[in-house]
């Protein structure tokens, strides 16, 4: 692994909490009465356009490494130079070798106790879902973009108003590359990531995955692959959507067992993490998504501030006052 000049500083206090984690099954919340900062979704959108605006985000492309620039900049602008650190890695793609990085950043990094919030960053290489121009990059603003934008205004609150526990925020790369049909060059990042821990014995109390979370009229039943791992989490999770009134989006049902970063995750490096992410269960139980997925129409004529809003919402309630 290539290391720069933050990386050293990034696990010297990183080794002071490296090993916190509760089983998933054992996760406990309850309300704390604490003042709860307010989310913007203005903001929010404003982050998802920001991405867009740079094109698809795929891999080895200008608009890929300005995209990780801008992430890095604005990260070290709400948590300090200190505590951002991108693990860059190469992969090998189908035809070329990737270069790729891992944008990680860490808040109030003396608390031993510790979460994780995650999403992927890059964008589909290919619109295969689509009837038109199905080689070119898609610019992703729901299926990458969403999920960053939220974290990214979590960030500018966490800067404004330090959260109880230690949050560390990570944007996976290289998670869209692969081609349909096979997994072998999905979750690039993730894989990357589990395999080699910036931070040896990282042990978070427990990981939320947030994946196209910011379309219009879209809908989150509990994941199955989450209610696996972490089901304390995800009722705690949809519990307070309920209470804020936002059950119309975060379903009371079980939805379909969906492949994606949070898997990798679990099963290798063993931390209880779930994912909230706009599908719905087929009639054999696979998971289906909405019309624009994985074609040139995910851009920013989708993205509702209203979802973003919700979504935002119900990850401050829960990081601000329920832990």
């Amino acid at each position: 692994m290539k290391m720069n000049k933050l990386y050293i500083p990034f696990l010297l206090f990183f080794f002071v909490w490296g090993c916190s984690s509760d089983e998933g099954a054992g996760l406990k919340f309850s309300e704390k009465g604490r003042n709860v900062p307010e989310f913007s979704g203005d903001s929010a959108y404003s982050f998802v356009q920001k991405q867009v605006d740079f094109g698809p985000r795929v891999p080895n492309s200008e608009a890929h490494q300005q995209a990780m620039n801008w992430f890095e900049e604005k990260l070290e602008g709400y948590a300090g130079s200190n505590a951002v650190f991108t693990q860059k890695f190469a992969a090998e793609g189908y035809d070329e070798q990737l270069e790729l990085g891992n944008v990680i950043a860490a808040f109030n990094t003396t608390s031993p106790d510790r979460i994780m919030l995650s999403a992927h960053w890059d964008s589909r290489p290919r619109a295969d879902m689509d009837s038109t121009r199905t080689d070119e990059g898609i610019v992703g603003a729901d299926d990458g973009g969403s999920g960053v934008a939220v974290l990214l205004e979590l960030a500018r609150m966490f800067e404004e108003n330090p959260p109880p526990l230690g949050v560390d925020i990570v944007l996976f790369d290289g998670e869209d590359y692969g081609k349909s049909g096979s997994l072998n060059k999905y979750f690039l990042g993730s894989r990357y990531w589990a395999n080699n821990p910036p931070v040896p014995g990282y042990s978070p109390r427990f990981g939320i995955l947030l994946d196209m979370v910011g379309a219009e009229n879209a809908q989150f039943p509990k994941e199955l692959f989450s209610l696996r791992y972490a089901p304390n989490l995800v009722e705690e999770v949809w519990n307070i959507a309920r209470e804020e009134g936002y059950d119309d989006l975060f379903l009371n049902e079980q939805g379909a067992a969906v492949s994606d970063d949070h898997v990798i995750v679990n099963e290798q490096a063993g931390i209880p993490i779930i994912n909230i992410i706009n599908h719905q269960r087929g009639p054999q139980g696979q998971a289906q998504f909405a019309p624009y997925w994985h074609t040139h129409n995910d851009d920013m004529t989708i993205i509702s501030k209203e979802t973003l809003q919700a979504v935002g919402d119900v990850m401050a309630e829960l990081i601000y006052n329920r832990l």
